[in-house]
């Protein structure tokens, strides 16, 4: 059986890929856009869109979910606040990714993420 494997790998151990997923989608919501690379937003647009879907819930257990998978204190009140009252009529596609090119250190592929 196939629980809890991810598809999207970024050649880390479990608890960093989490961590930069966190770190991430927290950096997302406090500043509304972030430049990574094509790597990493694929793994961190998914998770900030699932956040976003249960900030819309207003009950108790979706805002201990938030706090469980997100654990950053000031992106959570943003989140709550804010950032769910703006797409509660949307149904999805919360993000928009842009293409930028190529990094000139090391020709990695840059993105840059921001909410709709």
């Amino acid at each position: 059986m196939r629980h809890k494997i991810l598809k999207n790998k970024i050649g880390k151990k479990s608890g960093h890929d989490l961590a930069l997923r966190r770190n991430l989608a927290a950096s997302l919501f406090i500043n509304g856009k972030i430049t990574t690379t094509a790597k990493r937003a694929k793994i961190v647009i998914p998770f900030a869109e699932k956040l976003i879907t249960f900030s819309k819930e207003k009950n108790l257990q979706s805002q201990r979910k938030i706090n469980s998978l997100l654990n950053h204190k000031e992106a959570e009140k943003k989140l709550i606040n804010e950032i769910s009252k703006k797409y509660k009529e949307r149904p999805g596609g919360y993000i928009r990714d842009y293409k930028l090119g190529l990094r000139k250190g090391d020709n990695a592929k840059m993105i840059k993420i921001e909410l709709i």
